[in-house]
């Protein structure tokens, strides 16, 4: 039997719209699922989810596609969890490149951060044009999520030249999107705003997801001090709900 949670399941479910399922069988605990849900803009994205019962997972992705139809969406979870991804392929949902999972080592940095500025409103529709545009968290609702999301620019000569997004709100946070311009690629500007990510972070641990295939971005991470977790590997699916 599935049952919603209320504000028992960690600081999670005490932030607006962060729901928690567990699912049972005969008293015993087979699945928990924690999402957040928008309803303004028809979005889920699951948070977490264990479960090695096949019917907890059916029963859990049932449940959603009763309760949330005309809903996107959005998994990221260990493609290893083969059930989860059978259950996901069966409702035709797609799937992204696998991704491995690096953690900061908590390295001694020194780098320069001239050019990197905090984000005001003097480069707004410079941001949300540059801004990569295929993704739920795109640059005008980024602006408006300041309890989820720190932005950092890059400015050359008064004009925008690259940003990030990282998030600020969790023990263990993770940039969501870094992107320099590509003529500007190649002078240490994503060195420069990952390490003014870092910074802002403080003691706090960060995490992120890169494609096993992006060589280029994997030896970004690692000069500022990322190192692989083994056995961590994620993969994102998408299921429009109908």
């Amino acid at each position: 039997m599935m049952k919603e949670k209320g504000e028992d399941i960690d600081a999670f479910l005490r932030r607006p719209n962060h729901l928690g399922f567990v699912i049972s069988k005969e008293e015993a605990v087979v699945g928990l699922f924690l999402f957040i849900v928008i309803p303004d803009e028809s979005y889920i994205e699951m948070y977490v989810g264990i479960s090695k019962d096949e019917d907890a997972v059916e029963e859990m992705l049932d449940y959603l596609e009763k309760t949330y139809p005309g809903y996107r969406a959005d998994f990221v979870f260990n493609p290893n969890w083969k059930i989860f991804r059978e259950g996901l392929f069966r409702r035709n949902a797609t799937f992204d490149v696998e991704q491995k999972m690096m953690v900061y080592a908590h390295a001694d940095l020194d780098i320069c951060l001239d050019g990197i500025e905090p984000y005001s409103d003097t480069y707004k529709e410079q941001y949300i044009e540059l801004h990569n545009k295929d993704m739920y968290w795109t640059g005008d609702k980024t602006i408006l999520a300041k309890q989820r999301f720190n932005i950092f620019l890059a400015i050359e000569d008064g004009s925008l030249v690259g940003y990030i997004d990282v998030t600020n709100c969790y023990e263990e946070n993770e940039p969501y999107d870094l992107f320099v311009k590509p003529e500007c690629r190649g002078k240490g500007i994503g060195t420069k705003l990952l390490a003014k990510a870092l910074q802002e972070n403080g003691a706090r641990d960060m995490m992120l997801l890169v494609d096993v295939d992006n060589e280029a971005a994997i030896h970004l991470y690692q000069k500022v001090g990322f190192v692989n977790k083994d056995g961590f590997n994620m993969q994102t699916a998408h299921l429009a709900i109908e």
